[in-house]
């Protein structure tokens, strides 16, 4: 069977329905086009600037093709379960997409690709609206953040281009405060 949502085996060797360790480094790869935990780990790093400690205690995971969630522990691979642990990153794409929950859960202390927003460019955000908010960084995906009592919160994913910050808050998450 073909594509790897249908629970068969894709041409790459994905099997939709069944969570796969990433191998730790490409040396260790099974999977063509797989990523493995080192480079996961190393794309966080470079474009946010984040410790990789921050990843420390957690387990990376393929789900289908280039989906990749993080799990806090340990399990034998592969694993054939619904859920483990929380969506984290969407590879196999031109850019890795990180998602809402990942950047909430370890996008604290990033110091670059952050763009603060104030308060109207945040509730417009959460609302899942388009901003235009001062920025003279990097193009692409960027921690949409706010300060809350006094500290940098992440609050979600923006895909910044053309001088517009495209808010990819989900649906099902959008609020309107």
């Amino acid at each position: 069977m073909s594509g790897g949502d249908g629970g068969g085996t894709d041409d790459d060797g994905n099997v939709g329905q069944r969570f796969d360790r990433l191998p730790e480094t490409a040396a260790d790869r099974e999977v063509e086009g797989r990523a493995t935990r080192e480079a996961v780990v190393g794309w966080w790093v470079e474009r946010f600037d984040l410790d990789p400690e921050r990843f420390a205690g957690h387990t990376f995971w393929e789900k289908g093709s280039g989906k990749i969630w993080a799990f806090a522990g340990e399990i034998d691979s592969p694993a054939e379960v619904e859920g483990l642990g929380m969506t984290f990153l969407r590879t196999r794409q031109e850019h890795w997409k990180p998602t809402t929950d990942a950047v909430q859960r370890f996008g604290r202390g990033a110091t670059k690709n952050v763009v603060v927003l104030d308060d109207e460019d945040a509730r417009a955000f959460l609302r899942g609206e388009d901003t235009e908010p001062e920025w003279d960084g990097d193009w692409g995906y960027l921690i949409a953040a706010h300060r809350i009592a006094g500290a940098i919160e992440p609050i979600g994913v923006g895909l910044y281009i053309y001088d517009e910050l495209r808010s990819q808050m989900p649906k099902g998450r959008q609020r309107d405060l």
